[in-house]
């Protein structure tokens, strides 16, 4: 049975990563600005709860959950652990009396974690999409007497691959580090066509190859209020690191077809390859507050801030805001040991997330809030092995209709598949 499992596993990290790395999963006009959507490092189970996760050590004694967004919890990693997800939205994009909708899926991560020292020292890697690019939109001007179309349009992404290890250091205090490889394109695209002429039309595209180190780290201390009760404080932040970028600037022509797909390009004026430049991205830091009863609820709250206004490509600025935000969420599991009630084993999850943006337009602040709720559904247990779904939804919206601006109305649903093993353990016979 463990054979069959571990091949599973192979063959969902080959085309987990194949996923992260060539799909595009976003469709939103904001995604234009900064280094498009970002992510964060969370599984479904953190997202349930609104995306809390500075504070979460162990939510549970009985398995272990993989908590990459705070690598001092790495310390508590005491199964070898492996979590593989996919994720999809659906999305409405609103501006006046129009509308427009979309859905996209994706498997999301793939993560392994492993205990050194059970309850001491644990190591995690892995690898998550970190920002997502995908729009497409166009408007309409009047050029002399010409009617001029300007389309716009971007695709890519980053993924971020980490490696990291977490250690506790006396009964209370831990500390963890993740070493983070940040790699993948970015592709924008401007287009300028004449409607009332046949005309050689123009199109200039933009591409940043990105590759480089940057780094996360992470501390918690902990205040027991009884053997199964306890408070958690904690705090995590990304450094302000200069990451390596290859540009490429394009410019082509090209005629519209009949059919209205854009035609094969009669040249290209311009093609500037390979110009290095350095991405710099800014420091971010992460506030969190957690209490806990041992294996039977949980309840937390974070705060963030990214000084996203120092995010500069080449030495220019992009012209963002610094952003702030909150979180809060619950998980309640009724009884963990039940035998005559499978429900009552069933983690329970609750949440809600806000966010200033990094995003101002025409003088408004482009805000997102959501409501979340999920459930972890175990599979198996006995005393070596730990299996779960984790199942999440989030209701939300971003942006606002005032100043004639975009609003984005989503679902996202995320599903994860936790497998908790005992690996490398000696068999005793007498």
């Amino acid at each position: 049975m463990y054979k069959k499992i571990n091949y599973i596993v192979a063959v969902m990290i080959l085309l987990a990563s194949v996923s992260l790395k060539a799909q595009v999963t976003s469709q939103s006009p904001y995604s234009r600005y900064g280094l498009g959507n970002m992510k964060g490092l969370l599984l479904p189970q953190f997202r349930a709860m609104g995306g809390i996760s500075t504070a979460v050590f162990r939510p549970s004694t009985y398995y272990s959950t993989i908590n990459m967004q705070n690598p001092a919890s790495y310390s508590g990693i005491t199964l070898t652990t492996v979590d593989i997800g996919m994720s999809g939205g659906f999305k409405e994009l609103k501006k006046g009396s129009l509308s427009e909708g979309s859905f996209n899926a994706t498997l999301s991560h793939v993560a392994l974690a492993f205990p050194i020292k059970a309850g001491r020292t644990g190591l995690s890697f892995g690898l998550m999409p970190y920002t997502e690019l995908g729009y497409e939109f166009s408007n309409t001007e009047k050029l002399d007497t010409n009617t001029v179309n300007k389309l716009y349009s971007g695709e890519g992404g980053l993924t971020k691959a980490y490696f990291g290890l977490g250690q506790q250091f006396g009964d209370h205090f831990r500390i963890g580090a993740n070493i983070e490889y940040i790699f993948g394109n970015l592709v924008e695209n401007r287009a300028l066509e004449l409607q009332s002429v046949a005309s050689v039309n123009t199109k200039q595209q933009d591409k940043n190859s990105v590759g480089g180190i940057g780094f996360s780290y992470g501390a918690q201390y902990e205040i027991p209020l009884s053997l199964k009760s306890r408070i958690t404080i904690g705090y995590s932040g990304s450094s302000p690191s200069s990451i390596n970028s290859q540009k490429t600037f394009v410019v082509t022509r090209y005629v519209r077809q009949s059919t209205g797909d854009e035609g094969t390009a009669l040249d290209t004026p311009t093609f500037n390859q390979n110009n290095s430049a350095k991405l710099k991205l800014p420091l971010v830091h992460n506030f969190g507050i957690s209490i806990q009863k041992d294996n039977k609820w949980l309840i937390g709250a974070d705060y963030r801030m990214g000084n996203w206004s120092k995010l500069s490509i080449d030495g220019v600025n992009k012209g963002l805001e610094d952003s702030w935000g909150f979180s809060g969420g619950a998980q309640l599991t009724p009884d963990m040991t039940s035998i005559g009630s499978y429900f009552n084993r069933v983690d329970y999850r609750v949440g809600f997330t806000y966010d200033k943006t990094y995003i101002k337009i025409a003088d408004q602040d482009v805000k997102q809030m959501a409501v979340t709720f999920g459930l972890g559904l175990p599979l198996a247990f006995n005393r070596f092995a730990f299996h779960k779904i984790n199942l999440t939804s989030e209701i939300g919206r971003r942006g606002t209709l005032n100043s004639g601006l975009v609003q984005e109305n989503y679902i996202n649903i995320h599903l994860g598949f936790t497998l908790n093993d005992t690996w490398f353990r000696r068999f005793k016979f007498d």
